[in-house]
């Protein structure tokens, strides 16, 4: 994570402790449930089992299937929640920005895997995030939550499963589109065009980059897969090489 002592460092794209203060974690109005066998959505707070409403989507069984995982059921409990605030739309925002911090800063990425941080100081670590990225204070509290409870790894899989649940209410198909860079704004607007012509519905994309692609893109529609990724364009030719 840094260096010991309190020497500043200069801030990088995500500012965790030693370049801003951490702000103190708040606790939310009402609880969030559905995660963890029925997680209150309040920091040290014991855990209480009640069964939570599922999600009803235009997908059919999108909202049980979500709820099959972990970062399933907190996505769905973080979706209601925002849903009944009317906060749908800044939280969708915020995570959006959440998912291109995991992509682009190799210290945030530390920070949400490393199992060595005690709760408090993920707890602070995070706060820092949300403080400099200007989260929505739903999701500044969601992420405070996480890191107590030692689920800020689920965080990936939480933010695809929200996105997934959002874009079904608005009656959307959600693509998850892999790279082996960032997208531009330009050439996501692109392939999402070219995604709706081809559905014949508006579309909804979760990027993820990754490197060891290469080049090219994997796009994955519920079952159907489109890889036209160079790593899979070599692996075809080598393997025709063989034969």
């Amino acid at each position: 994570m840094g260096s010991g002592g309190s020497e500043r460092r200069p801030c990088q794209a995500i500012a965790l402790p030693g370049c801003i203060a951490a702000n103190p974690m708040l606790t939310a109005r009402r609880p969030i449930r559905g995660a963890d066998s029925g997680l209150p959505f309040h920091m040290g707070q014991p855990v209480v089992n009640e069964e939570t409403n599922r999600v009803e989507t235009s997908s059919g069984h999108l909202g049980g299937s979500i709820q099959a995982s972990l970062g399933g059921r907190y996505a769905t409990a973080l979706f209601e929640l925002a849903r009944d605030e009317k906060a749908l739309p800044a939280v969708e925002a915020s995570l959006v920005g959440v998912r291109a911090a995991i992509d682009q800063s190799p210290e945030f990425q530390r920070l949400i895997a490393s199992p060595l941080l005690s709760r408090d100081a993920a707890a602070r670590a995070i706060a820092a995030v949300a403080a400099s990225m200007k989260l929505d204070a739903t999701t500044a509290k969601f992420l405070g939550v996480l890191a107590q409870n030692r689920r800020l790894s689920q965080l990936p899989a939480i933010i695809r499963a929200f996105r997934q649940l959002a874009a079904a209410q608005r009656g959307e198909t959600t693509a998850e589109v892999t790279s082996a860079h960032p997208l531009d704004a330009g050439q996501v607007a692109e392939l999402k065009a070219q995604l709706k012509t081809r559905l014949r519905r508006d579309v909804t994309v979760d990027l993820t980059v990754d490197p060891a692609l290469l080049g090219g893109l994997v796009v994955k529609i519920g079952s159907q897969m489109i890889d036209s990724s160079i790593r899979t364009r070599l692996n075809t030719l080598a393997h025709a090489m063989k034969g």
